[in-house]
């Protein structure tokens, strides 16, 4: 096998059976912070009994390893289409080693080949940058939290959410109570706000490339996260729906310009089981250092 197809097979092994550090973290941080005995607790722990044995059986932390979405920096000139070919081909070879649930199905006819490849699976996003490095971010995102995914065009009357900050914030909020511990909580969101349809959804996705401990640059989306991780988290959802002090794990908020005739706020969720692992690559496709 070439060397970029070891290092992507690698890749989608440990993100499909090891959990992040940044999120492992925020898990046992939950644990600490919920009441000894409660159903909310005794969820956590599950949770992280689960964690444990994924990692040392080297099998998928859930049995939906969910859509596959490659976010792949690359310098110019870089061979993005023997990359997306090499990459199908260690979808495919994930697959058959039981890294990967035979998870994917034809939308028409409900047939499963049985790789994990087809159209639109697994996803690019391919971005040049004028660096030499190759860095590869994974992310597997389940079927549970994608379906509690949602998106607002404001104003709202129904939420009285103008097209503003609060109305944001009511936006994201309503978005956390209808999911009422769906999709596998306690949960992470992604948001946009601003971009048309479908670049607002797409770049709700990029913010589960940044760490859960990290801060956001912009004072006012950081404010904006802070605000909406303590409010969720003071709902009493709690995980799983069970009732509790964790509803969220972490919030990522970015923003995109808009045209003037249309406000969304988009929201990406993300389930306990974040999956996301990145790489760099030297040119002959062989793994430097893990990113997270």
């Amino acid at each position: 096998m070439s060397e970029l197809l070891n290092s992507l097979v690698e890749l989608i092994r440990r993100t499909s059976a090891e959990i992040p550090d940044d999120v492992h973290q925020a898990i046992l941080a939950s644990l600490e912070n919920e009441k000894k005995g409660t159903i909310a607790a005794n969820a956590i722990k599950i949770i992280d009994q689960n964690i444990a044995l994924a990692k040392q059986k080297s099998q998928p932390i859930c049995q939906d390893t969910g859509s596959i979405l490659f976010y792949v920096d690359v310098p110019v000139g870089y061979d993005q289409i023997t990359f997306a070919e090499t990459a199908r081909e260690a979808v495919t070879l994930a697959t058959k080693k039981g890294y990967l649930r035979q998870n994917s199905v034809d939308s028409l006819t409900g047939k499963n080949d049985g790789t994990n490849v087809g159209p639109g699976a697994p996803a690019f996003h391919f971005h040049q940058h004028r660096s030499p490095e190759i860095s590869v971010r994974l992310a597997l995102k389940g079927g549970g939290c994608e379906n509690v995914g949602a998106q607002y065009s404001l104003p709202d009357d129904g939420l009285q959410a103008n097209r503003d900050l609060d109305g944001c914030r009511k936006s994201i909020l309503d978005a956390v109570l209808q999911a009422q511990g769906k999709g596998c909580g306690p949960g992470v969101l992604g948001v946009c706000i601003g971009g048309d349809r479908a670049t607002g959804y797409e770049l709700s996705k990029t913010q589960f490339l940044r760490r859960l401990d990290d801060r956001n640059p912009n004072p006012t989306l950081d404010a904006l996260e802070q605000d909406i991780l303590k409010t969720a988290n003071e709902l009493g959802i709690g995980p799983m729906g069970f009732g509790g002090k964790t509803t969220l794990l972490g919030v990522k908020v970015t923003v995109a310009n808009r045209v003037p005739a249309s406000y969304f706020v988009s929201i990406s969720y993300m389930c306990w089981a974040f999956r996301r692992q990145g790489v760099t690559l030297d040119a002959a496709g062989k793994i430097g250092k893990w990113l997270y």
